[in-house]
């Protein structure tokens, strides 16, 4: 089967940097600009029968979707929270890779763009010999990656910006999220060093604040 061109993977520096809230409020805003956008949660876990992240996707953007009571839109669920791996092993399962692949192509064969988030950070393990950034890579999804101003962000950032490019992924963009607490010197500092590696690296993509996250054209 032909792989689609019309999605896109959100993915963070790690968990809890507001990959959700990202993932919602970009669908809200291009479908209120007039894009047929779906949103997909590859993995889930610490969650059984149903997605908190889903659930947050769509009290964000406002409706729901005829995918959602499918399954297609949170194809792998797990109880456990941990990485998708170990959740999977508790249950005496696997992740089947299969089935998130086909959920994401029948929601792209559906609508205009699909928006994948991923379970944590491209690093964490799917099954024994596949990692996230392998199984994103395979499909050939194009990345808009979530950071935020919290301690080591900015080695979790450039780290997962220097792994993306050594694989030869396109980065769209990085989004600099809100978090509580963070010094006003840090926001400011954080997103400037980000684009100067960028520029440094050669990647073309911006740094956007979370409340600007429409996509460079």
């Amino acid at each position: 089967m032909k792989k689609p061109t019309n999605v896109l993977f959100v993915t963070g520096i790690g968990t809890g940097v507001g990959k959700s809230v990202v993932t919602g409020e970009l669908a809200r805003q291009m479908r209120a600009e007039g894009s047929d956008v779906i949103t997909v949660k590859m993995v889930q876990t610490g969650n059984d029968g149903y997605s908190e992240d889903i659930e947050l996707h769509r009290k964000i953007m406002g409706e729901v979707f005829e995918e959602d009571a499918l399954g297609l839109t949170a194809p792998q669920i797990f109880r456990y929270p941990s990485s998708a791996l170990l959740a999977a092993e508790l249950e005496g399962r696997r992740v089947d890779l299969a089935a998130i692949r086909r959920a994401v192509r029948k929601c792209a064969s559906a609508h205009e763009l699909v928006l994948v988030e991923s379970a944590g950070g491209l690093f964490v393990p799917l099954t024994k010999s596949k990692l996230t950034i392998d199984f994103a890579q395979e499909e050939d999804w194009p990345v808009l990656l979530v950071t935020n101003g919290t301690l080591g962000s900015i080695n979790h950032t450039l780290m997962s910006i220097e792994a993306l490019k050594s694989r030869g992924m396109r980065l769209i963009a990085v989004v600099y999220n809100w978090a509580p607490d963070v010094p006003p010197e840090i926001d400011a500092d954080t997103p400037a060093t980000i684009k100067r590696y960028l520029k440094r690296w050669g990647i073309d993509a911006p740094v956007l604040p979370i409340h600007k996250i429409a996509l460079p054209r």
